[in-house]
């Protein structure tokens, strides 16, 4: 989620796509995409390319043999990164090609038939782009689709798309199926930290679950534009499934933006704010971007997992007994929420949350 001015965040203004554009095989990109403060935001230290990003072997956290030593790398991941690729997760090649499948022909159809499923005024969710609070506000080269998946209750079906035929039956297959991860996952975490693991996996067992479809196109200047300005996630963490093997996510570690190469049927694990909050800032939530390509698209499947509503987010008791005092808050999810969708002006949001 970005760090934007304060206004309402809750919802989208909006904005022309930008696939529309890219068509047009403009030689320049339009001002309002064109980023001034690029410097800024690419860091005075360029990309690394040695770096790689960890890699954590689900097969290996359920296996008693190998679990001891997948947990010291899980955790050692979630420390120092913040980030890492997960193979073996247990979710079918199938169900991951459905998805891949369904998103390429939804930004694939007409634009006219597109707009059928547009955000609506005063909410995030459908086809657009998000956060978007100003008509001077600069704008990133992608489209989305973000709809609220689990709980069922959640869903606008209004909003989800009836075309491609199979789009809501394989994102509600899709959607299960990284609820299952997070939970999983989520056992592991509560393992590495040594803290109490029941509460935590039931509070995401019926937790939230928001995916966002991404669309970047080939862009004409992708050295002056971002595909998504740098930003850390809010929720526990975001799973994220690449479609396709051009790499485009960049992950900030030690002052330095190292790509996430794509690894086919890995999910890239990415720790949001309240994963920080919960283990008292030991495990990181990272800045990560997206940048584009001159000569490729790519598509991405974001999902953003939240524990439930009334699940209370603050540092966890195990290890504040261990003598750390506590650098957060304890506030409910839903508080938690709303403290983001409201921000305070000129206080970054994670500071609205610290002692």
């Amino acid at each position: 989620m970005m760090g934007l001015e304060p206004k309402n965040l809750h919802s989208s203004i909006p904005v022309p796509s930008v696939q529309e554009l890219a068509s047009l095989q403009l030689e320049a990109v339009p001002s309002r995409y064109m980023r001034d403060d690029m410097e800024s935001i690419i860091s005075t230290v360029a990309s690394d390319n040695t770096l790689r990003v960890p890699l954590i072997d689900m097969t290996k956290l359920v296996d008693s043999e190998s679990q001891e030593t997948e947990l010291q790398k899980l955790h050692a991941a979630c420390k120092e990164w913040g980030i890492f690729q997960l193979i073996n997760h247990g979710v079918s090649d199938e169900s991951l090609r459905n998805m891949n499948k369904q998103t390429q022909e939804f930004f694939d159809l007409p634009s006219k038939e597109k707009q059928r499923w547009a955000q609506k005024p005063g909410s995030l969710e459908g086809y657009g782009q998000a956060f978007v609070t100003s008509e001077e506000q600069k704008l990133d080269w992608n489209d989305m689709i973000f709809l609220k998946a689990l709980p069922i209750e959640d869903r606008n079906l209004e909003i989800w798309p009836e075309n491609p035929p199979k789009f809501r039956e394989s994102l509600n297959g899709y959607s299960q199926d990284m609820r299952q991860i997070a939970v999983a996952l989520t056992r592991f975490m509560a393992m590495g930290l040594e803290i109490e693991t029941r509460e935590l996996c039931a509070a995401y067992e019926e937790g939230l679950y928001q995916i966002r479809m991404n669309y970047y196109p080939p862009c004409p200047q992708p050295e002056r534009v971002t595909g998504l300005t740098p930003h850390v996630d809010i929720p526990g963490f975001a799973l994220l499934l690449d479609c396709g093997d051009t790499p485009g996510l960049q992950v900030l570690k030690d002052g330095r933006w190292i790509f996430v190469e794509p690894l086919d049927g890995a999910v890239v694990v990415d720790m949001g704010r309240i994963t920080e909050i919960l283990s008292n800032g030991l495990y990181k939530a990272p800045e990560h971007r997206a940048v584009v390509s001159k000569s490729k698209e790519r598509r991405s499947i974001v999902t953003f997992c939240y524990p439930a509503l009334s699940f209370k987010v603050g540092p966890a008791m195990e290890l504040v007994k261990l003598g750390s005092p506590p650098l957060y808050k304890t506030v409910t999810v839903e508080e938690y929420l709303g403290c983001f969708f409201n921000p305070k002006p000129d206080v970054p949001f994670i500071d609205t949350m610290k002692i």
